[in-house]
């Protein structure tokens, strides 16, 4: 069986793209209240298209930036993507890694910014950024070990996501992999309604059979 939908299955997500992405929703809201920001949001690297996305906002521009793209080089999240290093800073205008451009055109400037890479199992998922705390909060390191939190949790709702768009992508398709990805997606929704494990068994005799 192909590896990818291997894991699609052994992890449950074949159908569950909504159920992720309303936790990465989950989590920029969260994220925004403790921090008391404007806005907080969420980042997905698109690897085939080179390109960050907006997988999930909260505050400014929550109405109309998801699903926004830009180049994954573009700006201060696409410094965190390529170098993996968290970033705090106070003056974006002041920064030459910002990219004002991109950000007047979804309709929101930030002043200030702390902005952390998603990692998962050596990737580089994405990118979570918080968005003008009031400026009367002076950052802190326990203010980082926070926002780490919150990007662990964010990193696996994103590797759950893209397994369970590539699932989705298999069962869509025509050949021999959509079959099967079809006929594991059919077995798992019973066992999940209570089937004997002898639908499993049967899966994973077909797989040694293949």
């Amino acid at each position: 069986m192909n590896e990818e939908l291997r894991s699609a299955v052994a992890a449950g997500v074949l159908g569950a793209e909504e159920n992720y992405r309303g936790l990465l929703q989950s989590i920029v809201e969260v994220a925004r209240a403790i921090f008391r920001a404007k806005a907080s949001s969420i980042f997905l690297l698109d690897e085939e298209a080179d390109e960050l996305v907006f997988e999930a906002v909260a505050g400014e521009g929550s109405e109309s930036l998801v699903g926004r793209r830009f180049p994954s080089s573009t700006g201060i999240a696409g410094f965190v993507l390529v170098s993996r290093q968290p970033l705090v800073i106070e003056d974006v205008l002041e920064d030459p890694r910002f990219s004002r451009d991109t950000a007047e055109s979804t309709g929101f400037v930030p002043k200030g910014l702390m902005a952390v890479p998603l990692l998962h199992e050596e990737r580089a998922l994405g990118v979570l950024e918080v968005l003008d705390r009031p400026s009367d909060a002076r950052f802190t390191l326990a203010e980082m070990g926070l926002l780490g939190l919150f990007a662990n949790q964010a990193a696996i709702a994103l590797d759950l996501l893209q397994r369970a768009r590539r699932a989705q992508s298999a069962l869509a398709g025509e050949g021999e992999l959509a079959v099967l990805a079809r006929l594991a997606a059919a077995l798992e929704d019973r066992r999940e309604e209570g089937t004997p494990d002898s639908a499993l068994r049967f899966l994973q005799a077909l797989e040694d059979l293949l």
